[in-house]
């Protein structure tokens, strides 16, 4: 099943669409959240993430990540959609 992300990232890869454009897209879009965080300290949080770790959402980071693990982006193709989604989430938080 195809979606946003998969496509720009799919788009960036085969050179349809340039880093600079596939940034600014990330920069616009809105963003999954993430669930509440299920422990109260870090040694919390690290076991439940071991027992059961967060499902893979579609059309979120975890497909950026998925292609950096995949050696579809580079390192600096990585760094900048990373910061892109960073700079949406941030604005978004503040329009809330």
């Amino acid at each position: 099943m195809s979606n946003e992300v998969a496509d720009l990232l799919t788009a960036l890869h085969d050179g349809t669409l340039s880093l600079t454009e596939v940034a600014e897209r990330f920069r616009t879009r809105s963003w999954p959240g993430q669930p509440a965080p299920r422990g109260q300290t870090h040694l919390d949080l690290a076991e439940a993430d071991l027992r059961d770790p967060e499902p893979y959402i579609p059309g979120s980071y975890d497909d950026v990540a998925l292609a950096y693990d995949q050696g579809k982006l580079t390192d600096t193709q990585y760094a900048v959609l990373a910061e892109a989604i960073a700079e949406s989430i941030r604005a978004h938080n503040e329009d809330d």
